[in-house]
Formats: C-alpha cells, sequence, structure tokens
C-alpha cells in the first residue's frame, strides 16, 4: 500500500504561485491503491469502473476481468467475461436493480450481472455488428434513466447513441460521425442526470454534449487544449447532483471540476507516474461520501481524491 505525499500538493502549489490562480491544481490526494499485475487485486490496463451503492468498486481491465474492491482497494471478489479474443469491455454502469452492465465493446453487446457476477444471459442486449437499429460496432458505456431506458453509445463507424426499452427493445438513435453540435466523434462517457437528460464525453471532438431523453441537444460546451477550463479527450464524466461535473481526460492526465453550465471550479493531476499524478486515465466515480476515484490506467491503479 503506497503512502499518500501530503505535501506534494503544496509543492505543487509553491511552485505556480506567482501565476494565473486558476491555473493551480486544487483538490486533495486521499488514498492510492494497485499495481501492474495478473494476480487477484492487481491491475493490467484498467479501462472501465462503477461504484455501487455500497461503495464497492467494480473495474475491468484488458484481461477482461471484472474485480471488486472496497473504497479502500480491499479485493472482494472478481470474474471474467465470456470470451476476449477479439477485445476487452470498456465501459461500466449499474442498473437500478443493482446490476453491473457491461459494455463488450468488441463483442457487439451489453452483458448483464448481478454484483456476485452471475451473468444473466436473458437480458442481453444486442450482439450483431452493424449499423442498424439494434446492432453495434465498437460500444463505448452504457447508462440508464429513471423509467429504466438504456442509453448505449459506440464509435467506430457509426459514433451514436442508441437508446433501448427496459426489456431491451430499440427505441430510437441519434448522433453520427462528426464535428458539428450533435454529432460525435467517440462518444466515450455517458450518464443520466436527475432531468433524464444525457451528458455524453465527446472524447475526440473535446467537449460535453447534453441532450434530453429523445436525443435533441440542448447544450455543447468544451473546447480542445491543455490550459484548465479546456479540455483533451475526455473519457470519462460524472455528475454529483449539486450543480458539479466532474471530468477525467485521457489526453491531459487530469480530472477537472466544472459547473453544470460548462464554468471552470478547479482541477486535479498532472501527467506523470509519482503518487498525484495520472497516465490517460480513462474513468471516474464518486462514492457517497463525495469522493472521487480515478482510475489511472497505465499506471494501472486507482487514485482516490476530494476535489
Amino acid at each position: 500500500m503506497y503512502r499518500v505525499a501530503t505535501g506534494l500538493l503544496l509543492a505543487t502549489i509553491c511552485l505556480t504561485g506567482c501565476s494565473d490562480p486558476l491555473s493551480a491544481p486544487s483538490g486533495q490526494l486521499e488514498k492510492m491503491w494497485g499495481r501492474r499485475g495478473l494476480s487477484d487485486g492487481r491491475f493490467q490496463t484498467p479501462r472501465a469502473m462503477a461504484i455501487d451503492k455500497n461503495d464497492q468498486l467494480f473495474v475491468v481491465d484488458k484481461t477482461g476481468r471484472i474485480q471488486v474492491f472496497t473504497s479502500d482497494g480491499e479485493y472482494v471478489r472478481g470474474w471474467r467475461t465470456p470470451a476476449i479474443e477479439k477485445g476487452k469491455p470498456c465501459g461500466l454502469a449499474f442498473d437500478d436493480e443493482g446490476n453491473l452492465l457491461v459494455a463488450d465493446t468488441h463483442y457487439f453487446r451489453v452483458l448483464f450481472y448481478t454484483p456476485e457476477g452471475q451473468l444473466l444471459e436473458e437480458k442481453t442486449i444486442g450482439g450483431v455488428n452493424g449499423q442498424g437499429p439494434g446492432e453495434f460496432h465498437f460500444l463505448t458505456d452504457v447508462a440508464q434513466d429513471s423509467k429504466g431506458n438504456y442509453y448505449v453509445g459506440e464509435y467506430g463507424e457509426h459514433d451514436r447513441i442508441q437508446k433501448f426499452a427496459p426489456d431491451g427493445t430499440f427505441l430510437l438513435q441519434w448522433g453520427g460521425h462528426g464535428r458539428e453540435p450533435g454529432k460525435f466523434v467517440r462518444p466515450q462517457g455517458i450518464t443520466v442526470d436527475e432531468k433524464d437528460n444525457i451528458w455524453v464525453a465527446d472524447a475526440c471532438n473535446h467537449r460535453i454534449q447534453i441532450f434530453d431523453f429523445e436525443g435533441n441537444l440542448l447544450k455543447t460546451w468544451g473546447t480542445h487544449g491543455k490550459q484548465p477550463g479546456k479540455l483533451r479527450y475526455p473519457y470519462g464524466l460524472e455528475l454529483d447532483g449539486k450543480g458539479n461535473v466532474y471530468v477525467c481526460e485521457f489526453g491531459n492526465h487530469r480530472v477537472q471540476k466544472f459547473t453544470t453550465e460548462g464554468e471552470f471550479l478547479g482541477y486535479w493531476g498532472t501527467s506523470g507516474r509519482r503518487e498525484g499524478e495520472l497516465h490517460q486515465p480513462w474513468a471516474l466515480a464518486q462514492d457517497s461520501r463525495g469522493r472521487i476515484h480515478v482510475l489511472d490506467t497505465y499506471n494501472h491503479r486507482v487514485q482516490r481524491i476530494r476535489l
């Protein structure tokens, strides 16, 4: 287990103290855990994470393992997805029944598991590679609204969001490959707010897009750049229900905090491999205590922060 370097944040602020205060990182590193490996509790390029109502973290890596941890990083249990020869999952979420949803990217489907790891085959959505309704290319993420509908993102040839009824019936789709508002270039992260608006981290367009439950564009914000408040390959996003949005950037190796209107509030992290540094993070999740767990993908670990 790693010891948190309590002086790291202060040292960083001192080094940047003469610059614009908005450019200084904020937040506090509370804990860091995990290391590279194939045994239980270790990671091999983890790419997606979700947290359940008991604050247990579910993490999937490039071996196709889904591992469950306490919020302090203690290994609980694990299992593997049915097949990984074509590729591995890159999206996790929970539905309103407490089942784990897995965006099984290269097998063109959404898998459903009980929290204990039992595959619910009858609930699987998709499984066919194509561009028709209910067919998929490479899945990125999945989320559920208050009425039980599912929203599934995909990239590659289609770059779209598809909506399914609670029983898995296709309802509608929107998006398409492009740079103009309402289009996507790799919609990597998806979440749903309390009004059933759909939030999308439009990764390769370096922006956040918000839609209503029928796919109508409500708002888009974010511009490409390295400066605080700008975005570079946003992969994951979380809403805290208090008017704040947390975005993890694969390209800028950091987590940023915004208002829901896109106003910059602060950030944490920088490129590197030491405590408090990140290397191409893919995902983040907030627990019931307001703590942000960051999936530090290419450092093969998790860091827990407050921001």
